[in-house]
């Protein structure tokens, strides 16, 4: 594999991993919005996330402590 194909094969499982991100933030509430820019951001705890909003949390308040 050359490196132009690593990349291509790196770029590509990155945006699988951040679409799945971004459909678990909607599912757990988020609006479309902040779920994908949530979701691009991998310093971000996808787990800690979902518990914000599980627990009550307003999303505005959840991305404020997010990011």
């Amino acid at each position: 594999m050359t490196a132009a194909e690593t990349k291509l094969a790196l770029d590509n499982e990155l945006d699988r991993i951040e679409q799945w991100r971004a459909e678990e933030l909607e599912r757990a509430g988020y609006p479309v919005r902040e779920a994908a820019r949530l979701a691009e951001r991998h310093d971000v705890d996808l787990h800690l996330a979902i518990d914000l909003i599980s627990q009550g949390c307003p999303v505005p308040v959840a991305v404020e402590i997010l990011i």
